[in-house]
């Protein structure tokens, strides 16, 4: 039996050997033999491509506000384990993990003797959520995001209060299908019958069949730019300022610190969910918690500013749209800067495409290798560039160092790609800058 927490965690891992099986009967069974405690908990349900971890961290924060306690289940991780299971954004301790993973190791076991097969890591974890959320003494609401896809992902055996599907993008092809309409018809499974779905899906045909599974499930719809709307956008020197339009009513200049015109329509989804909850009774979420919790959202790992002298920015910016979505803050907000890109993927994402969008915007680029099982290697990235001024670096520790120190005032680096990438290289990045400035 394990006795530790790394031991725990290294179990964990372990499941990734199964790769991504789809399907909800392994969680079912799990689910079943631990009492259904998904039934236990009221959730709200967020899928999409993009956003859906600010989303969750935006409507976290106006709960939060209001003084409630709210669980999140999210991933990946950026800078511990733990934070995928979290409380009023604080992970639970090791000691938690430890135990929660004594109690669903043998269910583990059992199940891998039986036709179904033994549950993935992604499934280990989401149970392991479940279980914990549905016994905590004070929870008052839980935020699940979505692994992948939406359909047969692990966290939909959910029936949340609310649902939202943040972007649709041509992410995970592989799996979930080549076209926007295949994928948000994935994605459009976590619709449940009569319960409201918020989106910000905007690509006609995707927001076509998420409209249609609505209209079977009998849920309400509320799609950005038709019941809702972005108003005055502005954009802040740190942030945003917007307003958000809902027929008749409108909630002005409200203000976020997390930066691009994106973040704006994934905080008005956690505002709109934020007064449906209030509409149904199921809690009170004020003006003021609103405006103050958007303010105080904070997610790490998106768009980040780690220093502004020298100037050094971590972006997790791991497919298409969300390298669309970078290269347009950058050329916005830093056209008069040198822009020094380092850039690490992993292999089965569709390369080509966001590595020409990067090579637009930057002025260097050096493409990166990382210890992971599906990362790309530097060299290979490197072929498909066509830049003037490129690099392939294997050790990418020992050259950020090398690279931050010789940054000067009009240069900016910026540190994106995977989001397994951005969690290795974050704390890194933090200990090179803290000991800059120690040494001044």
């Amino acid at each position: 039996m394990l006795t530790t927490y790394q031991e725990a965690v290294d179990w964990i891992h372990s499941r990734l050997r199964l790769g991504i099986k789809p399907g909800l009967k392994r969680m079912e069974w799990m689910m079943d033999r631990l009492g259904n405690p998904e039934a236990k908990i009221k959730a709200v349900h967020i899928g999409g491509t993009n956003g859906k971890g600010s989303t969750v961290t935006f409507l976290r924060s106006i709960l939060q506000a209001e003084g409630y306690t709210v669980g999140t289940f999210t991933s990946p991780y950026i800078e511990q384990f733990n934070e995928r299971i979290s409380v009023n954004g604080k992970p639970i301790s090791d000691q938690e993990i430890l135990e929660l993973v004594k109690m669903i190791l043998p269910l583990a076991d059992e199940l891998e003797e039986t036709e179904l097969g033994g549950p993935t890591e992604f499934e280990v974890i989401t149970a392991m959520s479940f279980y914990y959320f549905a016994h905590h003494p004070q929870l008052d609401i839980v935020i699940y995001e979505v692994g992948l896809g939406g359909r047969f992902d692990s966290t939909n055996i959910l029936h949340p209060l609310a649902s939202i599907i943040t972007n649709i993008g041509l992410d995970h092809t592989n799996i979930l299908g080549n076209s926007y309409e295949e994928i948000a018809f994935e994605k459009a499974g976590i619709i449940k019958a009569n319960t409201p779905i918020f989106t910000a899906v905007q690509h006609p045909g995707a927001l076509k069949v998420i409209e249609e599974q609505a209209e079977k499930q009998h849920a309400p719809i509320y799609r950005i730019n038709h019941e809702f709307s972005i108003q005055k956008h502005n954009s802040l020197e740190k942030g945003e300022m917007f307003t958000v339009e809902m027929g008749p009513l409108s909630v002005e200049q409200l203000e976020i610190s997390m930066i691009g015109k994106h973040q704006t329509e994934n905080a008005a989804l956690a505002v709109m969910a934020a007064q449906y909850l209030t509409q149904i009774g199921s809690l009170v979420i004020t003006e003021r918690a609103i405006r103050n919790g958007l303010l105080q959202a904070y997610w790490p790992g998106r768009f980040e500013i780690l220093s502004e002298h020298p100037l050094v920015i971590i972006d997790g910016a791991h497919n298409d749209e969300g390298i669309a979505t970078l290269v347009h803050e950058l050329s916005t907000r830093f056209a008069d800067r040198y822009i020094h890109v380092v850039f690490a993927a992993l292999k089965d994402k569709k390369l080509d495409q966001m590595i020409a969008q990067l090579d637009k915007v930057a002025d260097q680029i050096t493409f990166v290798s990382f210890d992971f099982p599906r990362a790309a290697a530097a060299e290979d990235l490197l072929k498909i560039s066509h830049s003037q001024n490129k690099l392939a670096v294997d050790d990418w520790k020992t050259y950020l160092i090398d690279e931050i120190h010789c940054l000067n005032t009009n240069s900016i680096l910026v540190v994106t790609g995977s989001l397994y990438f951005i969690s290795e290289v974050k704390p890194h990045l933090c200990r090179i800058l803290k000991n800059m400035k120690i040494s001044l």
